[in-house]
């Protein structure tokens, strides 16, 4: 058998495996965690229960039914996961090509450091970090700050019955944006009863964006965090300061890459200045 003839018979739908493989298995890692991955697994486990058992049975009826039912899955899956499909558009619009993670870096220990002081005089806060998706679209109202993002000033803004203390404050960068925001809240209802507005404020937001959200309770001072619609609670402000650097530092490092790739990008020398 020649090669010529079989790499060309057989080279589109070896492509067109390779394109399904990958488009699953980039599905699958970007449910993984959310609230959207039991559904897909419980949708998925039905329906291949009633395929095989029409198919064994040979259940006429039922066959056509499914039949049916095929043509209406791409609306289906839209219902069902609207949440997971919005953010991963939003996600794949709102990819910026560069940040500093030395600026990370500092935002990280900036809010370490702020909820290490609310936490022990549980002084309630929310405190939404902007990543890819602009929160500006998904928040209601709030006061326009503009300011360097300190501990000093935010536990200004969250010191109890202060004018803008209720509600939550979003920081871009090392700036806060806005203080006093109305953020969506989650529409679960397999949360425990215990978990407040401040707790489902922040898996609502991190249900829409891609932002990651940090929530100290007003009640126990205990300390949480939500992404992807998941939210962690009673951490320590060191397992804090590992998720954020997990979840921001590499960020930051995947658009440093793609920076690199720009027309007109001049590397950097060992040094720290430009060949």
């Amino acid at each position: 058998m020649s090669l010529v003839p079989f790499l060309r018979d057989w080279w589109r739908p070896a492509l067109e495996i390779i394109i399904l493989a990958v488009g699953i298995y980039s599905a699958f890692i970007f449910l993984r965690g959310t609230r959207g991955a039991p559904i897909v697994t419980g949708f998925l486990a039905l329906l291949l229960a009633l395929t095989l058992t029409t198919r064994v049975l040979d259940l006429q009826v039922l066959n056509a039914l499914l039949n049916q039912f095929f043509a209406f899955l791409a609306v289906a899956i839209v219902v069902l996961f609207q949440p997971e499909i919005r953010r991963m558009l939003a996600e794949l619009g709102n990819f910026p090509l560069a940040n500093n993670a030395q600026e990370q870096r500092e935002k990280i220990e900036v809010i370490c450091e702020t909820v290490d002081r609310f936490a022990p005089v549980r002084i309630g806060a929310l405190i939404a970090l902007e990543q890819g998706i602009q929160l500006t679209d998904a928040v209601e109202s709030g006061v326009v700050v503009d300011c360097e993002a300190t501990p000093e000033m935010l536990e200004a803004i969250f010191f109890p019955n202060n004018a803008i203390h209720d509600g939550g404050v979003i920081i871009k960068g090392d700036r806060i944006l806005k203080a006093a925001c109305i953020f969506p809240l989650t529409q679960r209802q397999d949360l425990h009863k215990s978990l407040g507005t401040r707790h489902r404020a922040a898996i609502g937001l991190s249900e829409e964006t891609d932002a990651v959200v940090v929530v100290v309770s007003e009640e126990t001072g205990q300390i949480s965090y939500a992404h992807r619609g998941q939210l962690v609670r009673n951490v320590t402000v060191q397992e804090l300061r590992a998720f954020l650097s997990q979840v921001l530092l590499r960020r930051s490092e995947s658009r440093n890459w793609l920076s690199r790739l720009r027309p007109g990008h001049r590397p950097t020398s060992p040094g720290g200045r430009n060949p």
